[in-house]
């Protein structure tokens, strides 16, 4: 990645279709395989999550010599980052959290808002602006506040709280029943029952500025990005404790 200067990482994410991993960063979309690379043109992806019809969702601002409106509101991409479509919002919102469930996408540009077409939104409420959002397959939506990380199963209609043992920064569903999160306080921790109990590392990671996790049978792979650096650790073993090695 000799020709690419990363100086922010917004979100991380794992393409369900190919298994890529993808990085949303203040340079655009980069693929992180054997030879990293940016895909597409140079945006400043603050908002990144991927539908479970392959249909990646972005948000933030266009960068130099790309004719995008500022900011982005809502862009839509079919063919995996290379050309993006404005939706919705164009000029309107920086969405610096996105979550999609199979009904509707979820979004946070100093509001609150719900779109089941991409195209109109209706605003909703939440006890504390949202840091991340992140959607399970199964439609639960969480999100990291000041107050400790909320869910919501109907689309933002209402958000209940899930007890942690730190208060969270980020977090993602790696599956429908475990979330894998970062402390703000740079500790990882780990529930293996949709946020009933918790496993919390032992060794301070750092501040963790995104995060997502994937399953592989009973093995859970986290990968957590701060600054520039991205880190994939497959170190979660088949009793859920967190071992401090990553690479």
């Amino acid at each position: 990645m000799r020709d690419l200067v990363i100086t922010h990482v917004h979100a991380v994410a794992t393409d369900p279709g190919t298994g890529v991993l993808l990085a949303a960063t203040h340079e655009g979309l980069i693929r992180l395989d054997q030879r990293p690379r940016r895909i597409g043109p140079v945006v400043d992806l603050m908002g990144f999550t991927i539908r479970a019809d392959g249909t990646y969702l972005a948000s933030g601002h266009p960068g130099l010599g790309t004719d995008l409106p500022n900011p982005v509101g809502l862009l839509t991409s079919r063919d995996r980052g290379r050309t993006w479509q404005p939706r919705s919002r164009a000029g309107e919102s920086d969405f610096h959290a996105l979550a999609a469930t199979k009904t509707a996408v979820i979004a946070y540009d100093g509001t609150l808002r719900v779109s089941t077409d991409l195209t109109s939104w209706t605003q909703r409420a939440i006890p504390a602006p949202p840091r991340t959002l992140s959607a399970s397959t199964t439609g639960t939506v969480l999100a990291t506040t000041s107050l400790g990380l909320l869910a919501t199963s109907n689309d933002a209609r209402t958000w209940a709280r899930i007890t942690t043992p730190l208060l969270p920064l980020v977090a993602a569903w790696a599956s429908p029943r475990v979330i894998v999160a970062a402390s703000t306080t740079g500790r990882l921790m780990l529930s293996r029952d949709a946020g009933r109990t918790w496993t919390t590392g032992t060794t301070p990671v750092g501040q963790v500025d995104a995060i997502s996790g994937t399953m592989t049978g009973d093995r859970i792979e986290i990968v957590y990005a701060s600054e520039t650096l991205i880190r994939r650790s497959r170190s979660v073993d088949t009793a859920g404790a967190l071992i401090p090695t990553a690479e």
